[in-house]
């Protein structure tokens, strides 16, 4: 049976969300710069991964930059697929939830050292992390940080040796919103305790606040925490849900901690809206990708809300949008992230764009298609693919992705005017400079995609005067679908306020949907994912039609 897991814990952090703007307004930069640093110099460097001049570095002294998600293995230890789920997705680092014994069934030696040889053998770092400490203070089942730590201390045969792999996460979020001033003494006296028993790991701890420190506790003391630490082998992990669900939350929280030359990272984080409130999760994954810091998304699978599900249960062809959004999205792992070079492949000094695409030319027009060909891209080491985009005015929604330098863009409408262009990408994740664009205008009179497709609608979640829905798109035809538009007509006065994987235009009952450029493309037997947030009458029925690209589709 699924236990609700961190999608709970959600719900206390926004509590006293009134007071959020005053409070992260707080200027505490000064708290956090250093009067007089202890010199890195003097710092015991870990044998391995390891922090310096508030960096997080490789042994061999490559920068490396997280680019992953969570796993919940605690609550689901037979999935130890996902692993290699995740890395086939282009993921650099998996956070793996354990539990030391307090509140959940303990993880053994046994089993934690199967999970650091999957992670290995997979080339992913692996961030070992105990939940059993979420919300302390608060959560009257949550343990302490002593607790965690002594768990770590009774793992350190299977972790000595492995400083090149593995991070050791002291506790999730391990106080809630009760004193969490609470939580600086606690957080100091575990690094010191592991430091004291021998670890040489990058050590990361989480904030307070249930890890979205929006009282500002641990950018206060961080600092001081980090001082503590003999080593300066720690990094401060930061979670990202609606309590930031601005710009200037996001960047002011991260800039505090580059500004003081702390290291940081985003351990969790959500982007589908709830009734909390919005996460502004294009913001969180922007900046994380100019100042060069981690991140890892919540969760691969296994929630008891789907709604933070990147996976359908675990399944990697069935990617959520909000999994779409995190691998293959803007600033997303499929574009931003690079192995860590303890594997010996990537290639880390390539920071070298490829050159522009040549322009494309249209043939074989039909009223649903076009095939585009281009002259190739050159690079340093090598061009590993090309992302073929629509251009409308200032925006562009991504339509196919090619290895080779032609493709057929397919779910066009007919007799309507397009512009396309076309970028190269190489291994490294760096990206050209968009071709020149070429118009092309579908053939009359073609149709659209017979009906090759069936719509789920369901209501996920249900409130006085609103409520989250969720539509799953499936292509049942044989070729891909691009650039599509789904319509259906609401019957009882349902409004849209809020969507993410597509975008939304309303007349009345009548609903238009375009996607959002990580769904795109719905392959052939494949599916997008659609969720929203709506405002409703006393009567919310589901809508009786749907229609993809003006073809009918099968209510599932």
């Amino acid at each position: 049976m699924r236990t609700t897991r961190s999608t709970t814990r959600k719900r206390h952090a926004t509590r006293l969300l009134a007071g959020l703007a005053a409070l992260l307004g707080v200027a505490l930069l000064g708290v956090l710069c250093p009067a007089a640093a202890q010199a890195e110099e003097s710092r015991v460097l870990a044998t391995g991964l390891h922090i310096r001049d508030g960096r997080l570095l490789e042994g061999n002294g490559n920068d490396f930059v997280m680019r992953g998600v969570n796993h919940a293995h605690t609550w689901y230890p037979g999935e130890t697929q996902s692993l290699a789920d995740v890395k086939a997705l282009g993921a650099n680092t998996v956070r793996v939830v354990l539990s030391d014994g307090h509140r959940w069934t303990e993880n053994s030696a046994a089993d934690v050292a199967n999970v650091v040889a999957q992670c290995k053998a997979n080339r992913l770092i692996c961030v070992l992390e105990v939940h059993d400490t979420t919300g302390y203070g608060e959560e009257a089942a949550a343990g302490t940080l002593d607790h965690a730590a002594d768990y770590w201390i009774g793992l350190k045969d299977v972790l000595a040796g492995e400083e090149n792999y593995i991070i050791v996460n002291i506790g999730n979020e391990p106080w809630g919103n009760t004193n969490p001033a609470g939580w600086t003494d606690p957080t100091i006296a575990a690094v010191k305790k592991l430091r004291n028993a021998g670890f040489e790991h990058t050590i990361m701890v989480d904030a307070p606040n249930w890890g979205q420190d929006w009282q500002g506790v641990m950018r206060a003391n961080a600092r001081s925490v980090y001082d503590a630490d003999t080593t300066g082998n720690l990094i401060f992990s930061i979670h990202m849900y609606s309590v930031y669900d601005t710009a200037q939350e996001i960047t002011d929280y991260l800039n505090a901690f580059v500004d003081a030359g702390l290291p940081l990272l985003i351990g969790e984080f959500g982007g589908p809206a709830d009734q909390w409130g919005d996460p502004d999760e294009d913001t969180m994954m922007a900046a994380a990708q100019q100042l060069k810091l981690g991140y890892l998304a919540w969760s691969w699978s296994g929630n008891t809300d789907p709604i933070l599900d990147l996976a359908t249960d675990f399944d990697p062809s069935r990617l959520s949008s909000w999994g779409q959004r995190i691998f293959n999205g803007a600033n997303g792992i499929a574009q931003t992230s690079k192995e860590a070079t303890i594997f010996g492949g990537g290639t880390p000094a390539d920071t070298q764009a490829p050159t522009a695409p040549g322009t494309p030319a249209a043939s074989a027009v039909t009223a649903t298609s076009v095939r585009l060909t281009w002259a190739a891209a050159t690079d340093n080491v090598g061009v590993t693919g090309y992302d073929v985009v629509r251009v409308s005015g200032g925006s562009e929604t991504r339509v196919a992705s090619s290895t080779t330098n032609t493709v057929t863009v397919t779910g066009l409408t007919a007799d309507t005017a397009y512009t396309f262009a076309v970028y190269a990408r190489d291994a490294a994740g760096n990206r050209s400079t968009r071709s020149a664009t070429v118009n092309v205008t579908t053939e009359e009179g073609g149709g659209t995609p017979g009906g090759a497709c069936s719509v789920g609608y369901r209501v996920v979640n249900e409130w006085p005067g609103g409520f989250q829905g969720e539509i799953v798109i499936r292509n049942t035809g044989t070729t891909a679908v691009s650039g599509w538009t789904l319509a259906f007509t609401f019957a009882n006065g349902q409004t849209i306020t809020n969507m993410w994987g597509g975008t939304p235009t309303q007349d009345g009952g009548r609903v238009s949907v375009a996607p959002a450029a990580y769904t795109s493309t719905i392959s052939a037997g494949g599916s997008v994912t659609v969720g929203f947030i709506g405002g409703r009458g006393t009567t919310n029925t589901a809508p009786a039609a749907f229609t993809l690209n003006g073809a009918g589709c099968t209510i599932i």
